[in-house]
């Protein structure tokens, strides 16, 4: 198998346990995938208090929580698909009450109950599940859980690796599908600058950035704003 076919294997079983738990029993860690902590807290602060309950879906062993604890953050709530890197992590972080961690599918998060977070903070965990396999099917699952979960008014933030309109209009279709009352809007992308020139034309197609996509969730009406971030672990 060539390097590329071993990449694009690998990348399919992204939505799989045995891989990740495989990965994590080899690396240590800790990785953040995407954007770190310092680069996400300005935008964090302007959604989130420090009293807020907060869930970091797909957690794997970054210090992600670690850093919001130590900015005052004081209820932070961690899952990952992976037994593995959840005991990991509960022995690293026995000392730490505010950071909670609990091995759970992203897709049936019904251990939780429905309105019983104030945010979810994704960092790549959709994006793995778009490369699996049943991709479609799977973000639907994952997207109704996050909307089930999160409380009026509540925030979806989404750090991922794609800058697409199609990408938006997926979260915004799996959300109006959802028997919920509430509904989700995705706006358009923010321009970068006063003559709308779009990221894309701008940064070129393949630029070495990250794309941060923050959805409220309101009565009625509610609102995506698209952020761009460089690149960097």
């Amino acid at each position: 198998m060539t390097g590329g076919a071993a990449a694009a294997a690998a990348s399919q079983a992204y939505g799989e346990a045995w891989y990740w738990d495989e990965r994590y029993r080899k690396e240590a860690g800790p990785f953040d995938w995407y954007q770190k902590y310092a680069a996400l807290a300005p935008l964090l602060r302007l959604y989130l208090a420090p009293h807020h309950r907060l869930l970091l879906a797909g957690c794997g062993n970054s210090v992600f929580g670690e850093n919001m604890v130590d900015d005052g953050y004081q209820d932070v709530v961690n899952i990952d698909i992976s037994s593995v890197v959840i005991e990991q992590m509960k022995k690293k972080y026995h000392d730490k009450p505010q950071l909670k961690y609990m091995k759970m599918d992203v897709k049936n998060m019904s251990d939780f109950e429905s309105g019983s977070f104030d945010a979810v903070i994704d960092k790549g965990t959709l994006d793995s599940i778009m490369c699996g396999q049943n991709s479609q099917e799977n973000a639907t699952k994952m997207l109704e859980e996050v909307n089930r979960i999160l409380k009026e008014n509540g925030v979806y933030m989404l750090n991922s690796c794609v800058y697409n309109c199609n990408y938006a209009r997926i979260i915004a279709e799996r959300w109006e599908k959802s028997p919920s009352e509430n509904k989700w809007e995705l706006t358009k992308p923010l321009p970068l600058d006063d003559d709308n020139t779009s990221l894309v034309s701008l940064l070129g197609p393949k630029p070495d950035v990250h794309y941060i996509y923050v959805c409220v969730k309101g009565n009625g009406c509610a609102s995506t704003d698209s952020k761009t971030g460089e690149a960097g672990n």
